[in-house]
């Protein structure tokens, strides 16, 4: 499509804004004459592009001035090497100075050659490296790194060592720092062969409860769990230090709001000197004949310290129904005892055992039956003689087992 022609009646060009001079493609000379007039008159050889005209790709220095990006925000600023922050990154990490040291050798010269940073970075990490290689050959020479090697071993044992007392497991041996009794967080794992302050014979999960029941309620209902979890667990209880009690952890009302519904049962001192050795005695440490007797004669044990906390004065009934279940528990274990047939030194005292087995229920049957409370008091005493507390030693001692009452599980 042609150009349009301007209109005839066109009025002439202003004064100061020349027409620019048709381009020359041959290369010839302009007309030769003066400038126009005016104070906008285009200064030197140059022309003014117009508000159409690209400005070219030209620099602050000049067409084609080869020196490196641009500044502004359209310009790539250098980068840093990599090496050289891991020069650095190596040196400050002590184990590792070689590492920081050959990092820190190769980025110099990368980084000259790539135009990039860190030179500083890498500079440090050289000094940094080699003073720590320098500590690593004083320590070698002197054994001060094998002291250092061994502390930080122990350290990070004794850390792997220390868990929630809700995370033990059953026969784990620990320690606890600070009071037993009061509320811990953690506790340290030992060896049970070394000195510790208890031991854990199990545990339960709590059911049975939508909401938080309170610590009276879980305390009530660990004490009676946790104990037959420790007689079953440690079934010789004349093998118990006296100082050795029951002890639980239970949840604390924040973490049973995040779910937590375990108890953990143990056995542990109340003060004195440590413990030292497993308390375990169950069928995975007793031989058969230890745990027979075992079996048969701790429910007598049981029985026996179940007694009523009121006397027969204030409660008759329930001290008649305890009398009555010793008495059952006696000619249970009598029984158990005929009808097994032992080995070795064990034959002779088990039968006399039986023996007073049989004497003795009889006088708890005299003492369940009483008919009131006077004549329950005239049996009492007599049916605690005829079951003595060290009764069964002989058999014990020749079955290996412990022969002096340190402490009952029933108590």
């Amino acid at each position: 499509m042609e150009p349009s022609q301007p209109p005839q009646d066109s009025p002439p060009p202003r004064q100061g804004w020349p027409a620019p001079e048709p381009s020359n493609p041959m290369g010839a000379a302009p007309a030769a004459g003066p400038p126009a007039p005016g104070p906008y008159a285009a200064p030197g050889p140059y022309t003014v592009p117009g508000p159409y005209t690209a400005p070219g790709p030209y620099t602050p220095y000049g067409p084609g001035a080869a020196l490196g990006p641009g500044p502004g925000p359209y310009g790539a600023p250098p980068t840093t090497n990599g090496l050289a922050i891991a020069s650095l990154v190596s040196g400050i990490v002590c184990c590792v100075p070689p590492l920081g040291l050959v990092f820190g050798l190769i980025a110099l010269p990368q980084i000259k050659k790539r135009n990039q940073t860190g030179k500083g970075l890498a500079i440090s990490g050289i000094v940094l490296s080699s003073l720590s290689c320098l500590l690593m050959v004083v320590g070698l020479v002197t054994g001060g790194f094998g002291e250092a090697w061994k502390g930080f071993k122990e350290g990070m044992d004794e850390a792997a060592s220390s868990k929630s007392p809700f995370s033990l497991r059953t026969g784990e041996c620990f320690e606890v720092d600070g009071e037993l009794e009061s509320y811990t967080t953690d506790v340290g794992i030992v060896d049970c062969a070394k000195p510790h302050d208890g031991e854990v014979v199990g545990g339960f999960t709590i059911t049975g409860f939508d909401t938080w029941p309170g610590d009276d309620r879980l305390d009530k209902l660990a004490e009676e769990r946790c104990f037959e979890i420790s007689s079953g667990y440690a079934m010789d209880g004349w093998a118990i230090p006296e100082r050795v009690w029951d002890y639980f952890y239970i949840p604390s009302r924040q973490s049973w709001r995040a779910g937590d519904r375990a108890v953990t049962c143990t056995l542990a001192v109340d003060g004195g000197e440590p413990l030292k050795g497993s308390l375990r005695a169950d069928a995975t440490t007793l031989d058969p004949d230890q745990l027979y007797y075992l079996e048969n004669l701790n429910p007598v044990e049981e029985a026996v310290f179940a007694e009523p906390d009121e006397d027969a004065d204030a409660d008759f009934a329930a001290n008649k129904a305890w009398a009555t279940r010793v008495h059952r528990a006696i000619v249970d274990a009598s029984k158990g005892l005929k009808n097994h047939r032992w080995s070795g030194t064990a034959v002779r005292p088990v039968a006399d055992l039986g023996k007073e087995l049989d004497a003795a229920a009889k006088q708890w049957d005299e003492l369940a039956r009483s008919a009131d409370a006077d004549a329950y008091w005239e049996s009492y005493d007599l049916a605690f003689e005829a079951l003595p507390e060290d009764i069964g030693a002989d058999v014990r001692e020749a079955l290996g087992l412990a022969g002096s009452t340190a402490n009952s599980r029933s108590a």
